[in-house]
């Protein structure tokens, strides 16, 4: 391998570890990382609940525990429904 190749591959690695670290700190920003959502099995499903109860707390279902923290992940960010980001979006996805 010449120095040129040296060079390339080093940049590869490099460029490629980068990547990584940004997954990784991606994935610590996360709300089922952040909060630790209580994993417990409901009906058939699995759930992530983070609060004292459906009504009043965040929640997400799924057939397997990574699956319920995805959806928790996606339910961290939708407002309530009377708010007025909610009552926008629901006017918005009526339209």
């Amino acid at each position: 391998m010449n120095d040129e190749h040296s060079h390339m591959a080093c940049e590869s690695i490099s460029h490629h570890a980068q990547q990584s670290f940004s997954a990784i700190a991606d994935y610590q920003t996360e709300p089922s990382v952040l909060y630790r959502p209580a994993l417990s099995v409901d009906g058939n499903q699995w759930c992530a609940l983070y609060g004292e109860d459906l009504q009043s707390g965040v929640a997400g279902f799924g057939d397997t525990p990574a699956l319920a923290m995805i959806d928790f992940n996606k339910n961290w960010n939708i407002p309530l429904r009377n708010s007025p980001s909610g009552i926008a979006l629901a006017a918005k996805n009526a339209a």
